[in-house]
Order: C-alpha cells, then structure tokens, then sequence
C-alpha cells in the first residue's frame, strides 16, 4: 500500500487509488461469494486479498520501501492472475490472458533480481561486471518463472485445479514469454549500470535509492 509521507507523486497517487480499487473489490468479492456461498471465489478473493497486502507486510517487516512500480505490478499481477484469471474466468474468455501477465512478471521480476544486484553492488558486497548483473537478472526472474509452474502443477495434481489448462504446451509458452520479459529487463538493467538512460528504470532506481539510504551505507 501507498505509504504516506506528505504530498504524494504522480506515481505515488497511481499506486493509491490501484490499491484502494483492488482491495475494495476483493473486499466485496470475498461478502457476496459468503452471501452466495461461494466457497471458490470465496477461497481465491480471500488469498488474493492477502498476497496484495504482502508487499506492505514486507517493507514493515524488513523496513524497506519497495519501488511504487514494482508494488503496482505486483499487485496488479497477483488480482489479474487469482481473481480475474482463476475466479472470473479470464483465462478462458481471453486468448492472451495468460501471455501477458506472464510478459509482465517476467520483465517485474527481473527488475527485482536487478535491484537486489544493484544493491550488493553499490555496497562493496560482490564484484561483478555489468554483464554478471544483468545474467542474475535474467536468471532471477526466470527461476521465479519456473518456481511458479511447479506451483501451478501441484495446485492441479492434488487439488483438481485447472491453472495449466493445455499441460506441457502451456507451462513451455509460460516459460518462453517467461524468459522474454527477464531479457527485457535485463538489458534495461545492463543499459542502467553502463549508464545509459532508460527513462523509467533511472526514475525508479534513483527514488529506491532516496528512499531506502540504510541500504547503501
């Protein structure tokens, strides 16, 4: 959720009212799946509800301020794939569904395993080229990826579930558009750190740093 130090931002405003929205949709899913007794959207708006909290739970846990854009992706994520997609059926209803949310939790994630990087970069704790960073990059986002497939094998194995949908030719496209967001981010990160302008990263990058100064010394 938007933390609140005064005036926010443009971005900082987006994050707000994404957040209010999701939330209070899944608020009134989670009363009339009870009232319906739904027990399915019941059970998914109640996880969805709880893993879009889990990004304020972290940055007051571990006192980090998490970048507006990854929170939004996040949590953008997590309601388009659970709620919409599981609940609401829109892997079905849309063709694409599927391709695009994993396109953008690839390019995300990467952008996290570039930012965990960063970090331990700027603070003496690894010595690396901009090349290693931005193959961990690659890396992290993909191994998140295939982390997720297992989830969703397991989730249709023991549970009855359906997240698969066509099996192997499913988890393989997942992983492809997977990996081609991670490269996209990558290369973002690899452009950053030979200081080239990449317009959205070098905004966000440099509020993370202003925002979190323990991080780096």
């Amino acid at each position: 959720m938007v933390k609140f130090r005064g005036k926010l931002d443009g971005v900082e405003r987006l994050h707000f009212w994404i957040a209010v929205i999701i939330v209070l949709s899944l608020v009134f899913a989670v009363v009339i799946s009870i009232i319906q007794r739904d027990y399915w959207v019941l059970f998914i708006s109640i996880v969805a509800l709880i893993l879009t909290l889990s990004p304020t739970i972290f940055e007051w846990r571990y006192k980090i301020d998490i970048p507006e854009e990854l929170e939004i992706a996040t949590i953008v994520f997590i309601y388009a794939t659970l709620f919409l997609g599981e609940a609401y059926g829109f892997y079905a209803r849309f063709w694409w569904w599927d391709l695009v949310l994993h396109a953008g939790s690839g390019i995300a994630l990467g952008f996290i395993g570039f930012i965990i990087m960063f970090v331990l970069y700027k603070r003496n704790k690894i010595e690396a080229s901009p090349f290693i960073l931005s193959v961990f990059t690659f890396s992290f986002a993909l191994a998140i990826g295939a982390l997720w497939e297992i989830f969703e094998f397991n989730m249709d194995f023991f549970l009855g579930f359906n997240m698969q949908k066509s099996g192997l030719i499913d988890t393989m496209i997942d992983l492809i558009v997977d990996a081609g967001g991670a490269l996209i981010a990558s290369i973002i990160g690899f452009l950053y750190i030979k200081g080239r302008k990449t317009h959205v990263i070098d905004r966000m990058i440099d509020r993370f740093v202003k925002k979190n100064p323990g991080l780096f010394g």
